[in-house]
């Protein structure tokens, strides 16, 4: 018994029988599998064709060069002989074809691959931009904002989804009539305090940021000042999630400003205090403490070495997994360096 599931036990014809179904299920698809691939070789553009694809990739989402041959015999095939309505239900059609692949196969770069096709392939056609004045790209600003719509309730469903994640910002890098950046930090936000524990919502803050700051549409030293406060909150909530320390880290960046550095050390051993055995406190003070003493010029070195020592053993103790790893550090602190590049983003 496991998980609370009685197991089954089969009998040996049980067992033959599902072998012998499995086998006949692997011959019916490579055969069909051949077929397909045959057909693109001859460069067979048919309806026939088309149909053949769909049942190979029902079977195995994964099979990138059928893909191909799918759109090629859309683009060559079915599209010419088309209106440009025709074609915007087909495409219609395919998007709802891979949003039912997607539900049992929501990691699949082919399936979303094919969904990026299908947004960029929409015709321009009729929409209202009034009671009768008619929009030329109404198909297009329909399907990308009912695709953004689609990938919101994807990121309901599992909101860590690095796919759908990835996939929404090629929507919002494409959409016909753009979306102020500023609503997608409110959207990161409510991703973030429904979990802390969201790298992919946090990944995502940190790209609004940078643009929003390089655009000058939003004051960096005021937002960062917000953005600790955020942190803080989350870590103090869960001080093991990776994810907070790893944004925070990308908040300090170079470690120049040294009042700010000293103040995030402080907020770290308060928290430490509350979480002796906190690995990702520890891992911080020592990261930050080091790179204070790189950076700037400080009369207490050889304390805050010690300190940063007596931090490694700690972690040594409740991390052995990575003895070795601290042992490197302990190395590093004693020649005064620092290993690794300073995290500039959130990857």
């Amino acid at each position: 018994m496991q998980h609370g599931v009685k197991r089954v036990r089969y009998t040996k014809e049980a067992i033959e029988e599902k072998r012998k179904r499995e086998q006949a299920k692997l011959k019916e698809y490579l055969a069909l599998t051949e077929d397909v691939i045959s057909r693109k070789k001859r460069k067979d553009w048919s309806k026939e064709a088309l149909d053949l694809t769909l049942r190979v990739l029902r079977i195995n989402p994964e099979h990138y060069t059928v893909w191909n041959y799918r759109r090629n015999i859309l683009l060559n095939g079915v599209f010419p002989a088309s209106s440009a309505k025709e074609i915007n239900d087909f495409i219609s059609d395919e998007l709802g074809m891979t949003m039912a692949a997607l539900k049992a196969n929501p990691k699949v770069y082919w399936l979303w691959n094919h969904r990026r096709w299908c947004l960029e392939s929409v015709p321009e056609g009729p929409g209202l931009i009034g009671d009768d004045e008619l929009d030329p790209v109404g198909w297009k600003k329909a399907s990308w904002e009912r695709e953004l719509s689609v990938v919101e309730r994807m990121l309901d469903v599992d909101p860590r989804n690095f796919h759908a994640w990835d996939y929404r910002r090629y929507i919002l890098a494409s959409i016909p009539v753009k979306r102020p950046e500023t609503s997608e930090l409110a959207y990161t936000t409510h991703k973030i305090e429904s979990n802390f524990s969201n790298f992919s919502a946090w990944h995502q803050r940190s790209k609004v940021f940078i643009s929003l700051w390089e655009s000058g549409q939003l004051d960096a030293v005021e937002s960062k000042e917000q953005e600790f406060d955020l942190v803080r909150n989350a870590m103090y909530t869960d001080p093991d999630d990776q994810s907070v320390w790893v944004y925070h880290r990308w908040l300090i960046g170079l470690g120049h400003d040294r009042q700010l550095l000293e103040r995030e050390i402080s907020s770290i051993q308060e928290l430490l205090d509350e979480q002796p055995d906190s690995k990702w406190c520890m891992e911080s003070l020592v990261y930050y403490k080091r790179l204070l003493l790189q950076r700037h010029d400080v009369s207490s070195k050889d304390v805050i070495r010690r300190e940063c020592e007596d931090l490694v053993e700690k972690l040594m103790i409740i991390d052995p997994a990575r003895q070795q790893r601290y042992k490197d550090i302990e190395t590093e602190i004693a020649v005064g360096t620092i290993s690794g590049p300073v995290i500039r983003n959130v990857e």
